[in-house]
């Protein structure tokens, strides 16, 4: 474990592992905010104000878990290289948060959708409705996980802000059984989830504006930490030169232009260059760019992406060096 101090599930848990009232007010996540005492008398001002004051505390709680963070990016990053998937495990808001980081990476990087996956405690309709209930069932979350089959190849992350969700707690607890690599997000330490993964990032933000509303200061935490989780491992593994998205998938007018202006930065080359590059690769701006900066063509280009496994750094450079 990558884990500090770790506590075992309170004897105060029912056996479905539901929190009992002493539980509860022992989570940072559940505990009062003297900051935003009297809210629902203050002006619309006055709870803007509020609300940025707390969400400023946010990327520095984050900061101290920074290298557990680099951890898992790697992992991830191996993971995928060797032909593995990052499989999200929610429920309730950080569930949401998950989904919508495993939906936006195909778009963004041109990855299979398989890459990236989540599952949420009650499915896809919990998305838009509230199907809370399904987060405190074990079964559910071991079965949930089994559909997926999770292997050696694979790295599972739960993401709870209280860190003892019984849905997420037991799907890592299977994954990590069948072999998988397993991580934990959440906002408070010494948690039950903790105990079962085998790296946890907690994001400690402290009480919420509004008491109990994990979407709020909890949920940015989340969704920062998987934001650097994803943008991490697409740069290990090479979908990242220098700065720009490189292996943007050009399905409309914008995400084209998007591919030309990288050229233009990237290769130095004027929009016209850039403009015949990208039709010549077959609209691959990783082709494109390997074609105009090693000065190959795209079958050159091609060859060396798939020995360089897709890293277009070491495409160019024609280099196979390990991550």
């Amino acid at each position: 474990m990558t884990t500090g101090t770790i506590e075992r599930r309170s004897k105060g848990a029912d056996h479905n592992g539901k929190a009992s009232v002493t539980e509860l007010d022992r989570l940072v996540t559940e505990s009062a905010n003297e900051a935003s005492q009297g809210l629902d008398t203050k002006s619309a001002l006055e709870i803007a104000r509020i609300i940025n004051h707390e969400d400023a505390k946010i990327a520095a709680a984050i900061k101290k878990s920074l290298p557990e963070i680099a951890i898992v990016i790697d992992n991830v990053a191996r993971a995928l290289r060797d032909g593995g998937r990052l499989i999200y495990v929610g429920a309730g808001s950080s569930g949401r948060i998950a989904a919508l980081d495993a939906s936006e990476i195909p778009p963004t990087y041109s990855t299979s959708p398989q890459t990236v996956q989540y599952i949420m405690a009650g499915g896809p309709k919990a998305l838009a409705s509230s199907m809370e209930a399904n987060e405190d069932s074990r079964e559910l979350g071991q079965r949930d996980i089994a559909r997926r089959r999770p292997t050696r190849k694979d790295i599972v992350i739960g993401i709870s802000a209280s860190g003892r969700t019984p849905y997420v707690v037991a799907a890592i607890e299977y994954a990590r059984g069948r072999g998988s690599k397993t991580a934990a997000v959440t906002c408070n330490y010494n948690s039950e989830l903790a105990t079962v993964a085998d790296v946890t990032i907690v994001g400690e933000v402290g009480p919420e504006v509004v008491l109990g509303s994990t979407r709020m200061k909890a949920g940015t935490a989340q969704k920062m930490i998987l934001n650097m989780i994803t943008t991490g491992a697409m740069t290990r593994l090479g979908y990242v030169y220098g700065n720009l998205m490189v292996n943007v998938h050009m399905k409309n007018s914008k995400l084209v232009e998007r591919g030309i202006r990288i050229l233009t930065q990237a290769c130095g080359v004027d929009h016209d260059t850039a403009v015949r590059a990208i039709k010549a690769s077959g609209k691959s701006v990783p082709i494109a760019m390997v074609m105009l900066k090693a000065n190959v063509d795209k079958q050159e280009a091609v060859r060396r992406l798939h020995r360089a496994d897709g890293n277009v750094r070491r495409a160019i450079e024609d280099t196979t060096l390990d991550l």
